[in-house]
Order: C-alpha cells, then structure tokens, then sequence
C-alpha cells in the first residue's frame, strides 16, 4: 500500500507485501475525511499449514504506524468506509448466511454490529452521520434500498421506495435456513429454497448447489446462480455453506485449506443427508451443480459418488498442476496447495481427474 504525495509525487510505503509474517495483501484503502489515517482490508496470503486471515487495518498517515483495527472479529471484513467525523469505521463482512454490516470505533476498537440479516452492500454514511444508507438483498429479492442507524440502535433496516425493482423482481421459492451437522460436530448452516407447490404428497426434486471460490459462502440475491429460477421450475434447491466457507469463523476456513476434496466434500454430503430426511424432498431425484470451485466439486463429486442422476459443472478445475501453470494467479495458489512442482506430494489426490475414471456423468 502506497502513499503518494500528488503535489511532489513522493511515494511512501506503507503496507509492504513481504514482512515477517509471511506475504501480505492490502485492499480496498480508504482516506479519513480529516486526512490522519487510511483504513484498509489486511490479508495475509496463508501457506499450505495454515489459512489465510484478513482484517481492517488502519494506518498513520503521519507516521507510517499501522494497527489492527478488528483483532478480536472472527470474520473476513470487507469495503471500510469512514463516518464524516472520522472517528469510526464501517464495513461490512459474511456472517452464518448473510452479509452483515459491522461499525468499529477507531479509539476504543469496539466493535458492533449494525444488521444482521440480509446481505448489505455498498455503505454510504449521511453527511450527519447518523445514518447509513446500503442497499440489502436476501434469497427472494434483489439489492434494495435502506437506511439503518449508524449507531446501532436499531438493526431493522428500513427499505426505501420506489425500490430499484418496485413493482416487479422477487421470487416465489419459500426459503429456509437449515443446519446440519459434519462428522466431526462442525454446524453445517444451509439456504434451502422450495418451490411453492413442495410438500409430503409432492415432494421436490433437489438440486444442490456448490458455491465457487472456494473462499466464500452463500449470503443474498444473485443474478448468476440463482435458486428462485429452479424454484419457479419445482425444483427445490440446497446451498449449503462446507468447509472453507466464510463468516463462521476462522476455524472452518482451515477445516477445508489446501484439502479442497476432504471436509468441503463430507460436509456438503451431510448437508444432503440432513436435508433428505425432510418428507418434501424426494431423494430418488437428486442433482448438483457448481461453477469455479463449485465446478471443482461438482467433478469431485463425479469421481466420488453415484448419488446423483445429474451433474452440472461450470467453469471448473479439472487438474490442479495445468490450473496453476495456465491461471493468471497460479503463484497465488502456491501459498495454499505449495508449488506442485517442488511439493507435488500435497496435490497428490486433490485433482478431481485422479478420480473421475471413465464415468460419463459430467454435463
């Protein structure tokens, strides 16, 4: 992270890449309105032992001096902004199923967290900052207008009208939270959206979603992969969030490190097994689909297990040592699965193509 001086062009380092602690990863800056201090996201890039974290970082401009400004948040933040009197930070960051938005002050390192459901995007605090205006989605609808307290004092956000779909997008799948439990106790929570018409007498058939990444989880609306199409089609579908997913804690982020077929695997089969024991879903029609990491899954998936009568993979990984010599950030892989041709023993086994076999299930 570096600050230039635009007058003399002066150029300081603040954040260097390389430090003791490994490489590091400094995003989204953003400059206090009185001009002391940057806020921005810190990551560290992880190696195959051990995960990667990310936190808000704040630094003096006058200075150089730079601090953790969220130690204690057990969650990967994301897009700080500052109130107009710069005395907090906002963010936001994924949090069981959702997208939560979190205000930190910037003396104390208080943290609290503003709203809680819904996935909130785009802060913009009030020029009086009282207020913060976002935009907020969940399963059924798309980005929507609000305004919420800054303060905390209320976390119902207040939806503004017209709306940028007023009068016309919103899905008619019921959608549900549900957890299911891994091998090893780990809670394994679960958006499952259900067409309208599901029920003991006419069960639904399934479709399971793998979410890409693999970093990430499922939180609000999206345009892409979006559950509310199958619904409207009596599809019910299941986005389960295994290990390597965010916003359940740094602990299951390393549940699924550099062992993309192991936990991340286990834990979307026993999202399944929870999941089919409801009488509304019939489990003789089962699918998955996934693109990117879900990709990835999805041929796992293909080379692992006969449970499915579909599978569908989009923009997937087939060979982890062609991905890391063909992606433009293959060095960036090495951090978590090391370099295939100095290490090859830890992608041994981890490449859907060892397993796939001469199956012809893949669509």
């Amino acid at each position: 992270l570096v600050a230039i001086d635009v007058e003399t062009r002066t150029r300081r380092t603040l954040g260097h890449g390389d430090s003791s602690i490994g490489d590091l990863w400094f995003g989204q800056p953003r400059v206090s309105p009185d001009g002391r201090y940057v806020a921005c996201t810190r990551a560290t890039s992880g190696t195959p032992d051990e995960a990667a974290v990310r936190t808000i970082w704040l630094f003096d401009l006058s200075t150089g001096e730079g601090r953790d400004l969220t130690p204690t948040l057990d969650l990967w933040p994301e897009a700080p902004v500052w109130a107009p009197d710069s005395s907090t930070v906002f963010f936001v960051a994924d949090r069981l199923g959702y997208v939560a938005a979190f205000r930190v002050d910037v003396a104390s390192g208080k943290t609290t967290c503003l709203v809680s459901e819904g996935a909130v995007t785009d802060l913009c605090p009030s020029p009086d900052g009282r207020t913060i205006y976002a935009l907020r989605s969940t399963m059924s609808t798309p980005p929507r207008i609000v305004r919420f307290s800054a303060s905390g004092e209320s976390r119902t956000p207040v939806e503004l009208t017209p709306s940028i779909d007023d009068g016309g997008v919103a899905g008619r799948g019921r959608v549900e939270r549900v957890v299911a439990k891994a091998a090893d106790g780990t809670a394994i929570g679960s958006w499952l959206v259900l067409p309208p018409e599901a029920s003991a007498d006419s069960p639904a058939p399934l479709v399971v979603f793998a979410h890409g990444g693999p970093i990430g989880s499922w939180t609000g609306w999206h345009w892409r992969w979006n559950p509310q199409l199958l619904a409207e089609r009596g599809y019910a579908v299941l986005m389960p969030d295994p290990a390597i997913s965010i916003g359940y804690g740094q602990h299951m982020v390393e549940r699924g490190w550099g062992r993309w077929g192991e936990a991340p695997y286990t834990d979307i089969v026993a999202a399944l097994d929870s999941a089919l024991a409801r009488p509304d879903l019939d489990a003789s029609r089962t699918a998955l689909a996934g693109g990117s990491f879900g990709g990835y899954m999805a041929n796992w998936v293909a080379g692992h297990t006969d449970r499915f009568r579909a599978i569908v993979t989009h923009a997937s990984l087939w060979d982890l040592r062609p991905f890391h010599g063909t992606t433009d950030t293959g060095a960036e892989w090495e951090h978590e699965m090391g370099d295939p041709y100095r290490r090859p023993e830890l992608y041994e086994g981890q490449s859907p193509a060892a397993h796939i076999g001469d199956r012809k299930s893949v669509v």
